[in-house]
């Protein structure tokens, strides 16, 4: 005999939806914050014009996140995803030390 209850098909209609939704919350990372430890410590910018070129001489302002080799998501994303920051997301037009042509 099937246990088929108001309440358990409820609680099952609940179960499985938020199970639907976690793909969908696991796709809104984080940003990067400037003053994380690990942005400051790799001198991260969201815009690579403010980047300190005595600090980084070897820096120019045409090197990019969506242009190295570490950045995750398609040229044209305005943030996506990078190997040095886990699962936060990086500013396509931002600047780390880290910077490795593609």
């Amino acid at each position: 005999m099937k246990d088929t209850t108001r309440r358990v098909f409820l609680f099952r209609s609940l179960a499985g939806g938020c199970s639907a939704a976690l793909p969908v919350l696991a796709l809104a990372a984080t940003h990067v914050d400037e003053a994380d430890e690990v942005a400051v410590a790799l001198g991260y910018h969201h815009d690579t014009r403010q980047v300190d070129g005595g600090r980084y001489p070897a820096h120019t302002q045409e090197q990019r996140c969506a242009e190295c080799s570490f950045w995750q998501g398609s040229p044209t994303d305005e943030w996506s995803g990078c190997a040095m920051f886990g699962r936060k997301q990086v500013a396509g037009t931002g600047w780390c030390s880290s910077w490795t042509k593609k």
